[in-house]
């Protein structure tokens, strides 16, 4: 009777926790679900250059951390730790804000956010290849159709084959980037702490993001407008560093498998944010593209989650039977 009471609040333990890094995803995914729509606001604004905009978020959201860290009094990273952090920093605090940034200079907020799309399957495939796991072929058939998905749409608005533009290029390096500092926050975010791998990832990037702050500045001062400097500040305060604490918070609570999938929302939220704020009109092959694209992330992810599963008990199984050094 007890036994089953133990696996009853266990059960539930885990279930309660499983629902935690859900709504923390679900929190993450709407903060950010607003980015593609603000960046390509502050660039339409005038006033400030998309390397500004890329890099001196990253500032702001640096100096909010570096705050965090010694108020908290955080211990610092050690060893590898260090390399792990820089990859992070190298996705999600360089490579994903520049590239969007100069992306959506030219690229519609709801263009920008179909090719997006495909980041929840991007993600997957990097954790996969992280975590030395071996889904089932479906999934490397899904995550491969969701690809040609993409670029089809991104083609095909560009006016046909060979049409595709170089804002599409620089978009599909922004999910790559992003997708690899994904898969390495969430994990590292177990070793560190949610907002503190973020935090500390932003630190180290931003001497980097300093002199790309200064080198905007002295080609293009900034002047915005007060919407304009709102947005920047969105983007600072909330899709550079509050958002990613929900997020990798979430990651971090898991599984990771079940939380990346939230992510399958954010383009649709983007799509409407962008209609609403922007005014961009809904065609029907962005609405067909964006659903074309989320289909076949959100088939990917799902054909990765059973395997993930019966190969982490296969280890199990196969390091419980392995003798050990002389015969014990």
């Amino acid at each position: 009777m007890s036994s089953n009471s133990s696996a009853t609040r266990t059960d539930g333990s885990a279930l309660s926790r499983g629902r935690a890094g859900l709504w923390w995803g679900v929190l993450g995914v709407a903060a950010f679900s607003c980015t593609v729509p603000f960046t390509r606001f502050a660039v339409e604004d005038g006033g400030l250059s998309p390397l500004f905009i890329g890099s001196g978020r990253a500032v702001v959201a640096a100096l909010l951390a570096a705050a965090a860290l010694v108020l908290t009094g955080q211990r610092p990273p050690r060893g590898r730790q260090w390399v792990r952090v820089a990859v992070v920093a190298g996705g999600v605090v360089v490579g994903f804000p520049v590239l969007t940034s100069f992306a959506l200079s030219g690229a519609p907020a709801s263009h920008g956010a179909v090719v997006i799309a495909l980041l929840p399957a991007a993600t997957a495939v990097l954790a996969v290849l992280r975590g030395h796991e071996r889904p089932r072929r479906s999934f490397w058939i899904m995550a491969a159709v969701g690809a040609f998905a993409a670029v089809a749409f991104a083609t095909l608005q560009g006016g046909g084959f060979g049409g595709l533009h170089w804002y599409d290029l620089l978009l599909f390096g922004a999910v790559v980037a992003a997708a690899i500092g994904y898969a390495e926050g969430g994990l590292l975010a177990r070793e560190l702490g949610a907002w503190q791998t973020v935090s500390w990832a932003l630190v180290l990037a931003a001497p980097l993001m300093i002199v790309l702050t200064g080198l905007s500045m002295a080609q293009e001062p900034p002047s915005a407008t007060p919407a304009g400097w709102a947005a920047f500040a969105y983007l600072a305060v909330v899709s550079m560093f509050l958002g990613f604490f929900a997020w990798y918070r979430g990651l971090a609570i898991g599984p990771m498998t079940r939380v990346s999938q939230v992510q399958l929302v954010q383009p649709v939220l983007s799509i409407c944010w962008a209609a609403l704020l922007l005014r961009e009109q809904l065609t029907w092959p962005t609405i067909l593209g964006g659903v074309a694209v989320i289909a076949c992330a959100g088939t990917a992810v799902r054909a990765r989650l059973a395997p993930a599963a019966s190969s982490t008990v296969a280890g199990e199984v196969t390091r419980s039977r392995r003798p050990t050094p002389g015969g014990r």
